[in-house]
């Protein structure tokens, strides 16, 4: 998880870097697709599956969301601090919450109750800190809000994933992303496409290849570790995503990014251990 976290903030770092060459967010996100979908193939047929899996539709359906989620991410990303844009990502939890009550009859239990509570005033501290502090400067509201529906595409895609592992090979599902967001961002890209340099070309590639790198960790942290335990460690990408920000573009955050982020982390945390704590405490039938 820790490769994870470290891959995923590289990845994010190198998106906001590519976006200072003049590249488009749509064609970034075509890039990223390119090579997970080379890398995503060659290994659903290393395991000799269907690349097509079984429930097309609903593995589509996966597949657009997230490829949504993800250009909104990487707009986020490109036009906000990099800390501040990583910390709004963290917030998917919270609508994960909701959509598992409605679609998957998952009840929310106490933690995720306070999560939810801590998120949404630590949200109100990064996003208006005015409210509290004249004088601070607030963040550009409508990258805010792509930044938030980023982190509800990544929870809606999250629920089809849960609902999707019972009957799809996990390489099948990732697969299904890259073949969505490819032809999609190339049709919204349309003719703003910029021929990259050298120095460009190299860090789209690069974002391709964090990302997998990403994938491959959180993959085989949960196939080891108890997923709420395992997640819990994801969010040290927000320290390495402050320690990039400060090294890369000079983004020193703010004293209300500290301390909502702080909140927005300490919640998700109390739901994670949390909800492992009350599984813990299931008393096991006999025999």
């Amino acid at each position: 998880m820790l490769m994870s976290a470290l891959a995923f903030a590289i990845m994010t770092s190198l998106v906001k870097l590519v976006s200072t060459y003049g590249i488009p967010v749509f064609e970034i996100v075509a890039a990223r697709a390119m090579v997970s979908l080379i890398i995503s193939y060659v290994d659903v047929r290393r395991k000799r599956i269907s690349v097509w899996g079984h429930n097309k539709k609903l593995l589509m359906a996966r597949g657009a969301v997230g490829s949504l989620a993800l250009i909104c991410v990487y707009f986020a990303v490109t036009t906000l601090p990099l800390a501040e844009a990583t910390i709004l990502q963290y917030l998917h939890p919270v609508f994960t919450a909701i959509l598992a009550l409605i679609f998957l009859k998952e009840r929310i239990q106490r933690s995720t109750i306070i999560c939810i509570l801590f998120c949404i005033v630590g949200l109100l501290l990064i996003v208006s800190p005015s409210l509290t502090f004249s004088g601070t400067a607030e963040l550009p509201l409508f990258s805010v809000v792509v930044a938030l529906l980023g982190a509800l595409g990544s929870a809606i895609a999250y629920v089809i994933v849960k609902r999707l592992s019972g009957t799809e090979d996990s390489s099948v599902i990732i697969f299904y992303f890259p073949l969505v967001a490819l032809p999609l961002s190339l049709i919204l890209l349309g003719d703003d496409f910029v021929v990259p340099n050298i120095e460009a070309f190299v860090l789209l590639i690069f974002i391709g290849i964090f990302t997998q790198i990403g994938q491959v960790g959180l993959t085989k942290a949960m196939q080891t570790e108890v997923a709420s335990k395992a997640t819990a460690y994801s969010y040290v990408q927000v320290v390495f995503s402050i320690i990039f920000g400060w090294l890369l573009f000079s983004e020193v955050p703010s004293l209300w990014t500290w301390i909502g982020g702080s909140l927005i982390i300490l919640g998700a945390l109390i739901n994670v251990f949390g909800s492992l704590n009350l599984r813990s405490l299931k008393p096991k039938q006999a025999g």
